[in-house]
């Protein structure tokens, strides 16, 4: 029985209540703190206030764990539109603000589908907005859009972190090594990249992010009618 179906213990009368939300809630703190590395039954329960042998009896491994911290997330994830593009774009919006907001979910959205109830309530609100759209390329759509997304915020995670362990933002790092850059592209080896880095427009995250995603909505639009 997956943990999804699995009940939980019935109440006893001991000092400190505990349900499985209680301990999600505590480890969804840890990862936001400190990653996924502070994340484990022992230090969700000691968070608690106790003992790890309690913890056993809502969640039975940590890989089960950390399928419900992803799965509390995505309630978070409310596609809504008008329609499949208004809400293909809302997928991918607030994905991002989700990962955002809890930057180790970059490290486990993806592979694997979510079977919980809120990734199978996104799941849905999703392909309910496909109507019309001819059955054996819903679920290519959806995927093209999550793949677009979900390779976007990890890049953006990539560099956050790159950020904090260089202690240099990006502005710092163009200035740290924009010289080493001038004097590769003065040897005229690379002149396409230098015209593009010189002349192009220099987006923000934001920018990237949202140029791009209609780069993918645009060719799902002509996929679908033609």
């Amino acid at each position: 029985m997956l943990v999804w179906e699995r009940p939980e213990p019935p109440d006893r009368p001991v000092p400190a209540p505990l349900s499985r939300e209680q301990i999600i809630r505590a480890a969804i703190r840890l990862a936001d703190a400190d990653g996924l590395a502070a994340v484990s039954l022992r230090k969700v329960a000691a968070a608690l206030e106790v003992g790890p042998m309690r913890l056993y009896g809502y969640i039975a491994t940590k890989e089960e764990l950390l399928d419900l911290m992803v799965d509390a997330v995505y309630a978070e994830i409310r596609p809504a539109g008008d329609s499949w593009r208004e809400v293909l774009r809302s997928l991918a919006e607030t994905t991002r603000q989700a990962v955002q907001q809890h930057e180790w979910l970059a490290d486990l959205i993806g592979g694997r589908p979510q079977l919980g109830p809120h990734a199978l309530a996104r799941g849905e609100a999703v392909v309910a907005a496909m109507t019309g759209v001819d059955v054996d390329a819903v679920m290519p759509i959806v995927a093209a859009v999550n793949a677009y997304v979900i390779g976007a915020v990890r890049r953006e995670i990539t560099e956050r972190r790159a950020e904090r362990a260089s202690g240099m933002d990006k502005q710092q790092w163009q200035a740290a090594f924009g010289p080493y850059l001038e004097r590769t592209f003065a040897t005229g080896r690379f002149p396409a990249l230098a015209t593009v880095i010189r002349d192009g427009a220099h987006l923000d995250a934001d920018q990237t992010f949202r140029i791009g995603l209609e780069f993918v909505l645009d060719g799902i639009q002509a996929r679908i009618s033609s």
